[in-house]
């Protein structure tokens, strides 16, 4: 029998006991000091979001990752680290939440403490004592003892109001036998700002690289960056293998190396959210990858013969993008002649007749405007109609997050069906939803949009 295959990567997760404590601020800085320090340093977001790894794209200077056993499944967690970290000295993942706060009603199936297990990591815990001083003490012992099977090697204090208050904090962690890591005092001016879905993504952010620099010198001054490493090469082996996109999705028979077909692919300021493995998935099915900017560009890029519109904020850059006339109607004629094309969420918006009253491309026949209700999901949805995509029928996991409305909801083939309602808009090219579906955990449906962009 063979063994499994055994991988080495040092490697720490970086949670806290609650949402708010500064997790994001402290994970890319830590990551940036350790890439300022000389390090190849792989950054990791435990859960759905976009965002935090646009933050880590920025500190490291490759690009960030998602980890979410929801998603993808147990059994790819390991492995897409280990793809994500090829190359590097050590993976810095950033926690969601709680560390125990995982998916309601499933005992924490997707937390932080559910990744860690399944990736071996060991965690520094980043605690905001603005409010408490010795009571810290018992927060941090409750966390590294309520599940055995998860440890906390590690301790680093935020937002400390004076050195007096850390030193307090400090006596009171200390029979736990768990080491302060270091102590990291108020400073505003390091905090990413926030939008209404979130942080705003660091593509948006004119001063991100200069905050970026202010934090990690903060935090090398501030957080023993060897004790940190050395936590993280304590991390044992991962009994796997890097996760390999060629072995998921090919070029279909008889395409050939030569001439592949392009998709166009929509970035900018209004469509920042995608995973990295979409990109490469798609290139391993033979397709040429290229971006281009709804807002700016005035046309489509040569030879495009499959679209690929992510998520984003095109209703923060609705006046910019209903200005583009010449773009949206290259789109819209685009997907009128049957070009392949998927739009997750902010693409839906998009291929809507409007957005706020704002004219839009006019592919899909509904209106969307923003609402003050948030809607945060993370489904199991059912396929309702064969599509681009789809097999009627066949059951997928996702995400959704957004402030907006679509009506109608659906059209005459929907994209989904769950909890007793239909959503989304399907032809045999189509397929335009809300749902964010990572390709990594259902590759059969990028081995299909392949299949469809190389049919031409």
């Amino acid at each position: 029998m063979n063994e499994p295959a055994s991988s080495r990567l040092p490697r720490v997760v970086v949670a806290a006991p609650a949402t708010g404590a500064g997790k994001t601020t402290v994970a890319t800085g830590l990551m940036a000091a350790l890439a300022r320090a000389g390090h190849e340093v792989s950054g990791h977001k435990v859960g759905p979001d976009y965002i935090d790894p646009g933050y880590h794209a920025l500190a490291c200077g490759r690009p960030g990752r998602n980890l979410d056993p929801h998603l993808v499944g147990e059994d790819l967690l390991a492995p897409l680290l280990l793809h994500g970290a090829r190359g590097a000295d050590v993976a810095v993942v950033e926690g969601v939440m709680g560390l125990y706060d995982g998916r309601v009603g499933t005992d924490g199936f997707a937390s932080t403490a559910h990744v860690a297990g399944l990736t071996r990591s060991p965690i520094v815990l980043v605690v905001d004592i603005s409010r408490s001083s010795r009571s810290i003490g018992a927060v941090v012992h409750g966390m590294a003892t309520y599940d055995p099977g998860v440890q906390v090697a590690g301790v680093v204090l935020n937002k400390a109001g004076s050195p007096r208050h850390a030193r307090e904090v400090v006596d009171s962690i200390a029979p736990t036998g768990i080491p302060v890591l270091g102590t990291i005092g108020r400073d505003q001016a390091v905090e990413a700002p926030s939008r209404h879905l979130g942080l705003v993504p660091a593509a948006e952010r004119g001063l991100a690289a200069e905050s970026l620099d202010r934090l990690a010198a903060q935090v090398a001054e501030q957080v023993d960056l060897e004790a940190v490493l050395a936590i993280a090469r304590s991390a044992p082996d991962l009994a796997a293998a890097p996760w390999d996109p060629a072995a998921q999705v090919r070029p279909p028979a008889g395409a050939t190396p030569t001439g592949r077909p392009v998709v166009a692919v929509a970035g900018g300021r209004s469509f920042t959210f995608r995973y990295t493995e979409t990109d490469e998935l798609l290139r391993a099915g033979g397709c040429e990858v290229v971006t281009f900017d709804p807002a700016t560009d005035t046309a489509l890029p040569d030879g495009t013969r499959g679209l690929y519109l992510g998520g984003g904020f095109p209703e923060v850059h609705a006046t910019a993008l209903g200005d583009n006339a010449a773009l949206r109607a290259e789109v819209a004629a685009a997907v009128a002649a049957g070009v392949p094309t998927v739009a997750e969420c902010a693409g839906l918006l998009y291929l809507c007749q409007s957005l706020d009253d704002v004219p839009m491309v006019g592919a899909v026949p509904a209106a969307a405007s923003m609402t003050e209700r948030l809607t945060l999901a993370y489904p199991e949805m059912t396929a309702a109609s064969d599509s681009l995509l789809t097999r009627a029928g066949e059951r997928v996991t996702g995400h959704e997050f957004h402030r907006t409305h679509v009506e109608p909801a659906a059209g005459p083939a929907p994209a989904w069906s769950g909890e007793g309602h239909t959503v989304g808009f399907t032809s045999a090219s189509l397929h335009a939803a809300y749902l964010h579906v990572h390709w990594a955990g259902h590759p059969h449906l990028a081995q299909r949009f392949v299949d469809a962009v190389h049919r031409g």
